[in-house]
């Protein structure tokens, strides 16, 4: 699919008195562009109480009439399982930079007014952040992904901090073969945005039931107790803060054929 960003900024046009929007793009913890790298754009949208079925209703609405004007954009849309309120993710990709230059789409024209009508008066605020995927340090396959568990870090030393990371990973993969993550680079970003996550994904809720060795546990394993001391020590000099939620892929308001 192509100028998937580029529906989506349309999208977003109509949620725009409620949105931060795209970030710059310099970033002292950006990382060099890695081959089959590719841009992500995430829209956390918090829903209005009581408007949750309105929300979910608006964003059918929009999705049926984008599909019937046969747009080609892609997205997901997540649903936060825990925290305060009803809280969404809109996820879309694309290869390059030079997919924003094209912003015609007919189709999200023809469905602006479901937006303004259907969709804007359910949201409460609505924050815009563009991440880079991290191939080197992400399982390489297509894993389930109907329920993802998303780690999120704001660090003061992005070299010790990625550095950690990649030791880490390494020594996960030497024992599992793939790392058990996919990653992200923030690309520019507000106070509150994570420099840097890494996604858990499952299939189901069930499959969070499966027992795994903890990460440290593994660390020393493979590299013994000193080692594992120091990359912790790394760790927590380098991370300022962290936080983790879980998500619920919403089928119905997503369109990944």
């Amino acid at each position: 699919m192509k100028n998937r960003i580029k529906n989506y900024g349309l999208f977003l046009t109509l949620v725009a008195v409620l949105t931060i929007g795209i970030l710059p793009v310099n970033t002292a913890n950006a990382q060099a562009l890695e081959e089959g790298s590719m841009l992500q754009s995430i829209t956390e949208f918090t829903v209005k109480a009581g408007h949750n079925t309105q929300f979910r209703e608006g964003v059918k609405a929009w999705k049926n009439c984008y599909l019937e004007n046969e747009g080609d954009w892609t997205w997901s849309m997540w649903s936060r399982v825990q925290g305060e309120g009803n809280v969404y993710i809109l996820s879309s990709y694309m290869g390059s930079w030079a997919e924003m230059d094209d912003t015609s789409d007919e189709a999200g024209q023809a469905c602006q007014h479901l937006a303004q009508n259907l969709i804007n008066t359910s949201v409460e605020s609505a924050t815009s952040n563009l991440f880079r995927t991290v191939p080197s340090l992400s399982n390489s396959q297509d894993m389930p992904n109907n329920v993802i568990s998303v780690q999120a870090w704001r660090v003061n030393n992005g070299t010790l901090f990625m550095k950690m990371a990649e030791e880490v990973i390494s020594a996960i993969s030497n024992v599992e073969g793939e790392p058990r993550w996919y990653w992200r680079s923030a690309i520019g970003g507000d106070l509150k945005a994570p420099h840097y996550f890494s996604v858990t994904p499952y299939e189901n809720f069930a499959a969070m039931d499966v027992s795994r060795d903890g990460v440290w546990t593994i660390v020393e394993n493979e590299l013994g107790n000193s080692e594992r001391e120091r990359l912790q020590a790394d760790y927590r000099a380098s991370v300022d803060q962290s936080w983790s939620y879980i998500y619920r892929r919403v089928d119905e308001l997503s369109h990944q054929p």
